[in-house]
């Protein structure tokens, strides 16, 4: 059994943490590869740490011994050695690597089972994905634009020096660009984004021309800094070609994205739900009588699509919002960056010239 001291190693190689923090500790901040079993749950630990504070670390480890013992202790060893066997190449992961690592380490020994542990745990791991997303930022960035709908995504994602920022924050950037899955803390967005560096050996990194909040995340200081410096390509496809695409993203795969998730009647529900919030987040930038149209029209055309299953009748308020707003809010932007833009063609052009 070797303990591991190498933390960035580990992230390199997206090596299984069995996480033994508790719940809250995991949401706050954990690694992309860390699965949580914790120890002890969110009221054993704040009642282990009120005894630690008032009585000190003696009283402090004999409560947390009392309340994880009998049928509770027998649970988690079970479900630790579980983990242990469809992960073999894993280690044991606590907040420091500490008391609470130690302790399922030796659990586990006594078990039968020669499980290693992650030396300076989380908070190692933490320090190294700070410090592995400031040197791997260090390489030639190159920024992919364009008005929504460009395919600006597609493009990033198909490659080997891609990075799609807008998947690992688990929102597309716009007030429409909540998906089913909640975004994760800042820190596990962070994790998340270091660990895909380091497992992608390239010489540039290509990336969407994001703004500084993707929903609510928002880009290590260092990445930002780093892409406010580099050039841009822009992607410019004709205005029928952004709507299709469109239309499919947010029509078709939401629509099909709810429908799966919720079932038929609940998934519309709150499919229109997303759709209506989405214009609603704009309604003062879009100024209130304009809002009170375009939603009347989004509801109009959700009837259509509810019973007839096209989609087509979307575009009595997309084309205007499109028009009116994204396409102008986003020329403004990239007019402040004129002089970083070093291509500008279609999507096919831009591939080929990256």
């Amino acid at each position: 059994m070797n303990n591991a001291t190498d933390a960035r190693a580990l992230l390199a190689a997206g090596t299984p943490l069995i996480d033994v923090r508790a719940p809250i500790e995991f949401t706050q901040g954990a690694m992309p590869a860390g699965i949580n079993l914790p120890l002890m749950n969110d009221e054993e630990r704040a009642a282990v740490g009120t005894c630690y504070k008032r009585q000190g670390p003696e009283a402090a480890l004999a409560l947390g011994h009392k309340l994880v013992s009998g049928e509770r202790r027998q649970q988690r060893l079970d479900a630790w050695r579980v983990a242990c066997a469809a992960h073999p190449q894993g280690y044991i992961c606590c907040a420091r690597g500490g008391q609470r690592s130690h302790i399922v380490q030796a659990w586990l020994r006594a078990a039968g089972v020669d499980y290693p542990l992650v030396i300076g745990g989380y908070k190692a791991l933490r320090q190294a994905a700070i410090q592995a997303t400031f040197d791997e930022v260090q390489k030639p960035l190159v920024l992919i634009g364009g008005c929504t709908g460009s395919g600006k995504t597609q493009l990033v994602k198909q490659r080997a020096d891609g990075v799609d920022l807008e998947g690992l924050a688990r929102h597309r950037g716009s007030s429409f660009g909540r998906t089913l899955s909640p975004q994760l803390s800042q820190a596990s967005f962070e994790n998340a984004l270091a660990a895909e560096l380091l497992q992608k050996s390239v010489s540039r990194w290509v990336l969407e021309d994001e703004s500084r909040m993707i929903g609510a995340n928002h880009l290590p200081e260092c990445l930002r800094e780093r892409m406010s410096q580099s050039p841009i390509a822009v992607i410019e496809d004709p205005f029928e070609l952004r709507l299709t695409r469109l239309q499919d993203e947010y029509f078709v795969q939401m629509h099909q994205a709810f429908h799966a998730a919720l079932g038929e009647e609940a998934g519309f529900a709150a499919y229109a739900e997303y759709l209506h919030h989405g214009l609603y987040a704009i309604r003062k930038r879009l100024g209130l009588q304009r809002f009170a149209e375009l939603d009347a029209a989004l509801t109009q055309a959700l009837t259509v699509q509810q019973s007839s299953g096209t989609t087509e009748a979307h575009f009595a308020w997309l084309v205007p919002l499109l028009n009116e707003y994204y396409d102008p809010m986003y020329r403004y932007q990239l007019e402040k960056k004129a002089a970083k833009i070093v291509f500008r063609g279609s999507w096919q052009d831009v591939e080929s010239w990256l």
